[in-house]
């Protein structure tokens, strides 16, 4: 059986209209379907429609919102809820990226509110959990990690945490260029793996690493089997780059 593999490029703050539909077109003229894989993109919230226009007859190419709100309408400047992220293309969203943790000051009730609002309005939330350099040193990782994984998932019924995809991106690596050993990287997979079990998941659950990945690492982060794929920031930014990393090991 085709090992099936996750590729997740966040733009971030990068690519307007213009440049997305750019990308887009040439990464699909670049990479075909694959058995197995499937690629989720990111785009700033201008650029959401674009890329799903441009990705509408890629069933494996799935655009997402970096961030919503969790309220469906109202006197919410600069937010996006998530019926207007869908009605744009959106298959999914980020949820506690680090940068919204740690820059924007999203909570771990935040975070549980968004998840419940992206399953409420039938799109796949992708939580982020991770801890920082000092809790790392401190010996924290696990607690920090179940503290968010269980903060996000709280009061979700065993279907629902099913639906939820995880990514372990540890604060430390995210655009520092260290990054986890795969070693390292698999043992907080596990823990969340684990984790999932004990909140009722069936099946096996999405659990993707990010943190400085790039051509050079990905290959051997993807060797352990506890990685379902990849989160990527920087390296995802340019079309053949981002092209040749989702095909690797292919």
């Amino acid at each position: 059986m085709t090992r099936r593999l996750t590729f997740a490029a966040n733009w971030k703050m990068h690519h307007g209209p213009l440049a997305a539909r750019a990308f887009i077109d040439r990464f699909l003229e670049l990479v075909p379907p694959r058995e197995g894989r499937e690629l989720w993109v990111f785009p700033p919230a201008a650029s959401l429609h674009v890329v799903a226009d441009a990705a509408r007859s890629r069933a494996d190419v799935k655009p997402g919102a970096q961030n919503v709100y969790w309220e469906p309408k109202g006197a919410f400047t600069g937010e996006l809820s998530v019926p207007i992220a869908r009605e744009a293309g959106a298959r999914g969203g980020l949820v506690g990226h680090s940068e919204r943790r740690h820059v924007f000051g999203e909570t771990d009730e935040d975070t549980r509110r968004k998840v419940l609002a992206l399953l409420d309005g039938g799109l796949t939330p992708l939580l982020c959990v991770g801890e920082k350099l000092a809790e790392r040193d401190e010996g924290r990782t696990e607690d920090v990690v179940l503290r968010q994984l269980r903060a996000g998932l709280g009061g979700l019924d065993p279907e629902r945490v099913s639906r939820v995809m995880i990514a372990y991106e540890p604060v430390w690596a995210i655009g520092t260029g260290r990054n986890a050993t795969p070693r390292d990287a698999a043992a907080v997979h596990a823990v969340i793996r684990a984790e999932l079990g004990r909140l009722g998941a069936t099946g096996r659950s999405t659990i993707l690493y990010g943190g400085s990945v790039n051509l050079g690492n990905a290959l051997s982060l993807l060797a352990e089997e506890e990685l379902d794929g990849v989160l990527v920031g920087g390296a995802s930014l340019e079309a053949d780059a981002w092209a040749e990393l989702v095909g690797i090991g292919a």
